[in-house]
């Protein structure tokens, strides 16, 4: 069973313009490891690519911006089924822990991307 990823919330200003340094080699990693689809692509400068899951998008872009500054958290309706889907087993006591953000608890893990963007997945608690 998959996880229904339900909203995306940027760590800094926008979930459609996270940095990458190459559109094109990082759309193989949110395709067969986070499933998401490419719903559009720019391949001139600057190069962008829209990813779509769920009732999601989110946007890449080669537009300077550092990826390791950057990234979402993306709310998930089963944190345990997010897990097994991207980490390809199940989780064990101590990888998904808890954690309150904007007065809300959640049940949460982290992926942190090839291209540098770290993910925080929640399910509210």
């Amino acid at each position: 069973m998959k996880a229904v990823f339900l909203s995306a919330s940027p760590y800094a200003d926008d979930a459609m313009n996270l940095p990458v340094a190459d559109v094109a080699s990082a759309i193989p990693y949110y395709e067969s490891k986070l499933g998401f689809r490419v719903l559009e692509r720019r391949d001139e400068a600057p190069k962008f690519v829209i990813l779509a899951r769920d009732n999601i998008q989110i946007g890449l872009a080669e537009n300077g911006g550092d990826p390791e500054q950057e990234g979402c958290f993306f709310e998930v309706d089963d944190i345990v089924a997010a897990f097994e889907e991207i980490k390809g087993k199940p989780p064990t006591t101590n990888d998904i822990k808890n954690q309150e953000s904007h007065g809300k608890k959640y049940r949460v893990f982290f992926e942190v991307a090839p291209d540098g963007l770290c993910y925080m997945l929640g399910q509210r608690v």
